[in-house]
């Protein structure tokens, strides 16, 4: 998409970093005893938007508070075994989000091993 020449809007891009929770995430041994402990991080692409919304009513803007409670319901609905399979789904169920066009998601996985995190990120739609 071309920039559009109007200096009345920009391009908005909602981001949620660092939200932590547990999931029951993993095929090792450990990992099936239970939840353990996720990092999200979000980025959702809302395209050219005004600078300003056209009055300030949480209605009309896409609610943090919804894409939040989303990431967490999405990702602790069931047992899933490969990180590569939650990161996909979440990944879809943002992107069909109102009005979002792109979505980059990353999900690192905090306790696996004990000397480092391992994390994926997947990036879909428009940027």
């Amino acid at each position: 998409m071309t920039e559009p020449v109007q200096h009345k809007i920009g391009r908005q891009v909602l981001a949620l970093t660092g939200l932590r929770f547990h999931a029951n995430l993993g095929i090792l041994a450990h990992e099936r005893q239970g939840p353990q402990p996720i990092q999200v991080d979000a980025e959702l692409n809302q395209g050219w938007q005004p600078l300003q919304p056209h009055d300030d009513d949480i209605h009309h803007v896409l609610d943090y508070r919804k894409v939040r409670q989303i990431i967490i319901d999405e990702c602790t609905a069931e047992h899933v075994n490969l990180l590569e399979t939650l990161i996909g789904k979440l990944a879809t169920r943002l992107l069909q989000l109102p009005g979002v066009i792109g979505v980059r998601v990353r999900i690192a996985k905090l306790e696996i091993f004990d000397d480092c995190e391992v994390a994926i990120r997947m990036e879909c739609g428009q940027w």
